[in-house]
């Protein structure tokens, strides 16, 4: 397992932590790779979940995250203020490339 990616469509917080957890347990899991496309989804509530999950299990493999929804320009700036080490990145195509390029 290199790439991990999650979505859905009705997320919350605590939700994105428990993956995180799960994921960071298998040494197999290279790198992170969270895609949320949906019109319901309030992507603000998702950075906030990706950004407590990475500060709660001290998350030391790549992350880069595609978020396409709702408030996706305030979770972006929410991404980019965190001070983590996030490749946030818009095109699902970009963002696949980038993954592959922490695994390599």
């Amino acid at each position: 397992k290199a790439v991990v990616s999650t979505q859905s469509t009705g997320v919350q917080e605590e939700q994105v932590e428990k993956a995180f957890n799960i994921l960071t347990r298998d040494p197999a899991v290279k790198a992170i790779f969270v895609n949320i496309f949906g019109g319901i989804v309030d992507c603000k509530v998702i950075a906030s979940g990706i950004i407590s999950a990475c500060q709660k299990t001290s998350l030391e493999l790549p992350l880069v995250v595609r978020l396409k929804g709702s408030n996706m320009d305030a979770a972006r700036d929410l991404l980019a203020s965190s001070g983590l080490k996030i490749q946030a990145i818009d095109q699902l195509n970009d963002a696949a490339e980038a993954v592959v390029k922490c695994v390599m």
